[in-house]
């Protein structure tokens, strides 16, 4: 008995042939991606330019001088200008600037946002009294009558005194200026900066200064120096309105109090 034997063939099209599936390009999705890619940044650099300009925190300089230091412009690409620039040009010319933040605001806004040194000290070179801040950064010739209301700091002879950069001392001793922000870092961020006359380095181991033209507080050392201003400050609080005399804290465990 005979039998017959089929076997399935796979579909064909009209013409007779196979479907075969299309394959899509590899190249197509980088390629839809740089696309995309290149309209934004044609986007934003057609549409997004900065027209605004705002200054806050300044007081020693005008809006002004400090957007034409970080070289900012109107006109400039909100995106694309340097920010870290801008800043780092604003700081090396504007000494008495201690921060610069710089901040976009969509469409066209930059704010400018300064945080400025103030003169707490001055030192005498030859003739002419240069202004210090907290950090012993040089700010400046001292105007006529401002050193009235500023720290006279004595015993330490200065170097050549570059503005915006740190003081430097005759002999080239990092140590000793290092020393002298720690003080005035101290005294300001006490609040003690209108009670204190003068800082004395003439005996540079052991420095004094001068408080309310009633006491002489005594040092010692750089060693625990917030610790020391800590306990001279308890021995305020204790000490009458009437009491003259010298705050020893030089040993950095016990201050001591001699009356005159």
């Amino acid at each position: 008995m005979a039998s017959s034997m089929h076997t399935s063939q796979p579909p064909q099209n009209k013409r007779g042939e196979n479907r075969k599936p299309r394959r899509r390009s590899s190249f197509s999705g980088p390629l839809m991606f740089a696309i995309a890619i290149v309209a934004a940044i044609f986007v934003m650099s057609v549409f997004f330019r900065v027209s605004n300009i705002q200054v806050e925190g300044n007081v020693h300089y005008t809006d002004e001088e400090i957007i034409r230091a970080s070289a900012i412009e109107e006109g400039d690409n909100l995106f694309f200008f340097d920010r870290i620039a801008a800043i780092s040009r604003a700081l090396s010319k504007l000494p008495y600037v201690e921060d610069v933040a710089v901040e976009r605001s969509l469409p066209n806004k930059v704010v400018i946002t300064v945080e400025e040194s103030t003169a707490l000290a001055y030192l005498e070179l030859g003739d002419e009294q240069w202004t210090l801040d907290h950090r012993c950064k040089v700010l400046g010739k001292a105007a006529e009558g401002e050193t009235e209301a500023l720290i006279a700091v004595v015993g330490i002879k200065p170097g050549t005194l570059m503005i915006g950069e740190q003081m430097q001392t005759e002999d080239q001793d990092p140590e000793q200026v290092e020393f002298l922000a720690g003080i005035l870092d101290q005294i300001e961020g006490r609040g003690l900066t209108a009670h204190v006359e003068k800082i004395d380095f003439s005996n540079p181991r052991s420095p004094e200064f001068s408080y309310d033209n009633r006491f002489t507080v005594v040092l010692g050392s750089n060693h625990q120096l917030e610790y020391k201003f800590g306990m001279f400050v308890s021995v305020l609080e204790k000490l009458k309105a009437g009491d003259v005399g010298v705050i020893n804290v030089s040993d950095g465990s016990t201050a001591h109090f001699s009356p005159n």
